[in-house]
């Protein structure tokens, strides 16, 4: 009887233990899961960002763009207004230029002297940045384009200073509904501000896919820029925190997890003429919108 008793003492220790070093190695798989370094591309560390936040009139930023690469001046856009906004990194309160009362605007770009604007469902506005200087944008410089890009959803712009094309990629484009790309599509921008319609450009999402190992991943662009430096494309999709990196010719290179945490909503890209990155998150009633710069690291 003792002998059996003591068996079961020492069944129910050992049983214990075993349940202790389980909890243990679940703790443990845990706080490594915890730790898992959000990995960055080269010449940048996305996990040691310098914030700026912005003004209270730029909660809902939506884009970001310097003229020229020019980092004194940021120029911006938020969803509910016809406005451009422009400040200096620290500035309590956004200047604006208005162009249009209402319009759900997603993206601003720069290039040969215009401004170029962007609506969700795919309108397309240009004025001469000059006329920024003024709180209302005569209205006779305002060219309007409704008709370049296919039904869908629009979030993505880019204009190249050097060539003077301009860059638009579908977020959600009926298009590419029954494929597994996105699609883009370039314009060429003249000294007055008119767009010609110019190339076509496919992503594969199936190579996005097969980076993050998830075949059902929802790439929705949000915001684009080439890195100057590179000439290789930033592509971010706010809605599942990726950064996507490819090359020239648009081929898929390599794709990053964003840290939720640094990136609540990452709606805008830009680089400058040092080569720095920056990422703008879109704010709401609680949380401030910012922007992010990365230095550049590289030679």
């Amino acid at each position: 009887m003792l002998k059996k008793l003591i068996h079961i003492e020492r069944k129910k220790k050992l049983t214990c233990g075993v349940t202790v070093i389980a909890a243990c190695v679940v703790l443990a798989l845990l706080s490594c899961q915890q730790r898992v370094p959000y990995l960055s591309p080269a010449g940048y560390d996305l996990n040691k960002p310098q914030t700026d936040y912005l003004p209270d009139n730029l909660e809902e930023v939506s884009g970001i763009a310097f003229n020229k690469g020019n980092p004194d001046l940021l120029y911006a856009e938020e969803d509910e207004n016809g406005r451009v906004y422009y400040m200096k990194f620290g500035d309590k309160k956004a200047k604006f230029s208005s162009f249009k009362k209402t319009g759900d605007f997603e993206d601003i770009a720069i290039a040969g002297d215009q401004v170029i604007m962007l609506q969700s469902k795919g309108r397309l506005f240009t004025f001469p940045i000059s006329e920024v200087a003024n709180p209302k944008i005569d209205d006779s410089k305002v060219q309007e384009f409704g008709d370049m890009l296919p039904k869908g959803e629009f979030e993505g712009l880019y204009a190249d200073e050097a060539s003077k094309q301009v860059y638009v990629l579908c977020k959600h484009c009926d298009i590419d509904k029954t494929t597994k790309q996105t699609s883009g599509f370039i314009f060429n921008l003249s000294d007055d501000g008119k767009l010609t319609r110019g190339d076509k450009f496919e992503i594969n999402v199936r190579h996005i896919a097969n980076q993050v190992k998830d075949p059902k991943v929802n790439f929705r662009p949000s915001a684009l820029a080439q890195n100057p430096k590179s000439k290789n494309w930033f592509v971010l999709s706010s809605v599942n925190k990726l950064l996507v990196i490819l090359n020239p010719q648009w081929k898929v290179l390599q794709v990053f997890h964003l840290n939720p945490s640094t990136f609540p909503q990452p709606e805008g890209i830009a680089f400058d003429n040092q080569n720095n990155l920056y990422i703008s998150n879109e704010g709401d009633k609680i949380e401030t919108g910012t922007v992010l710069k990365f230095k550049y690291m590289g030679k």
